[in-house]
């Protein structure tokens, strides 16, 4: 089937959120959930965009949809396009003076889990008409192409037009809880963490690896008793007693509190708040980004 000429397709938002929630998703009916629409309307929207295009998508197999090479050339182009659209909507919330409007906020699965929601209610009392739109991911949300207006990130940015400012390092340690504890020995070196204890790890993310083997822990994917990439799921699994596991020292404070094991086993990840320089006439994103840089500066001193 040949593609038409640019010119000649007419493409709607809903079209290219539908493509995009199929993409994410695999089916139908996962992207209908994710839109809050019927599957019918989905699937209808899926075959406008083809006929548009005059490309095939999607092939169907038993597990769900199959995306073509046309498609996942397309979806980078399609999620710039939907990032603008969105960008727009939040842009023209409230006037760029005002206290008022949505700001979409991006960070670690981790950081938004555990470290933002009593800031960002700290931020909703001060300021109650902000409306926030929180991202969860571990992959960095593009702020040149306003998939997100402020972002939080455990890394220098290296784009140029934006504006960063690193508010410290939070420290990591190995940490326990103690019901692990009750039933394990305190380790007294790494080399008896290594031989006398489970230990919580990454599951396809090895970007910690060489930083634990330099301080003495050269662990493989196959020495972890439990392997996740979720951040919410490998904490949750230090507090339940699953394990050792390597966590942000003010996060151990609890509830429930974990004992920080061999406290010379030290690791230290840099802290930006960062957002796009055409932002900073908006109020509303220069109120969330400085709340952020106020309370991350707290929150990093409060592991030292």
């Amino acid at each position: 089937m040949g593609g038409r000429s640019p010119d000649s397709v007419a493409l709607s938002w809903d079209l290219l959120g539908a493509f995009r929630a199929v993409m994410r998703t695999g089916s139908l009916s996962g992207a209908a959930r994710v839109l809050g629409v019927a599957q019918p309307t989905v699937r209808r929207q899926i075959e406008q965009l083809e006929e548009a295009l005059g490309v095939v998508l999607f092939t169907r197999s038993q597990t769900g949809l199959v995306a073509t090479e046309t498609a996942t050339a397309a979806l980078p182009y399609a999620e710039s396009m939907s990032g603008v659209a969105e960008a727009l909507v939040r842009s023209v919330s409230a006037p760029a003076d005002a206290e008022l409007g949505t700001v979409r906020v991006t960070c670690s699965e981790v950081v938004g889990v555990e470290v933002l929601p009593p800031i960002l209610a700290d931020l909703q009392r001060a300021h109650p008409k902000l409306q926030i739109e929180l991202s969860l991911t571990n992959s960095n949300e593009d702020l040149l192409r306003r998939e997100a207006d402020v972002a939080v990130r455990m890394a220098q940015p290296t784009q140029s037009a934006l504006i960063a400012k690193r508010v410290g390092s939070v420290k990591l340690g190995a940490f326990a809880s103690e019901a692990y504890l009750a039933d394990h020995a305190l380790p007294r070196t790494p080399a008896e963490l290594l031989r006398g204890h489970a230990i919580i790890g990454k599951d396809r993310d090895t970007s910690l690896l060489p930083a634990l083997a330099a301080v003495g822990l050269p662990l493989k994917r196959k020495d972890f008793a439990l392997r996740t990439d979720s951040d919410a799921a490998y904490i949750a699994a230090v507090r339940a007693g699953v394990g050792v596991g390597m966590c942000q020292v003010p996060l151990a404070a609890g509830p429930p509190p974990l004992r920080r094991l061999l406290p010379k086993l030290a690791l230290e990840l840099p802290v930006w708040v960062v957002t796009h320089e055409d932002l900073r006439s908006s109020r509303r994103v220069s109120l969330v980004f400085e709340h952020l840089v106020s309370a991350l500066t707290k929150y990093v001193r409060a592991g030292t």
